[in-house]
């Protein structure tokens, strides 16, 4: 499935001008179909599902609990 590059930005919820700036460093692929460039979804497909795995990483170290410190002293 082709987009836009509206699209593209809406789906990857960026601004539009970002994704034409990686579309000028040619960091994300197009092709013109004679009137307007054309982004391949499934390019991104790699960059979501690491996200999603970093998305839940973050979240497994957030709620991992503190280790209590052994060299804690009660000085009271």
């Amino acid at each position: 499935m082709y987009l836009t590059i509206q699209e593209t930005a809406d789906y990857l919820s960026l601004p539009k001008e970002y994704i034409e700036s990686l579309i000028m460093q040619k960091k994300i692929r197009t092709v013109h179909d004679g009137e307007q460039l054309l982004i391949y979804k499934d390019q991104f497909k790699t960059h979501l599902e690491q996200l999603e795995k970093y998305k839940i990483l973050a979240e497994e170290w957030a709620n991992e609990p503190i280790p209590e410190d052994l060299d804690i002293k009660d000085e009271d």
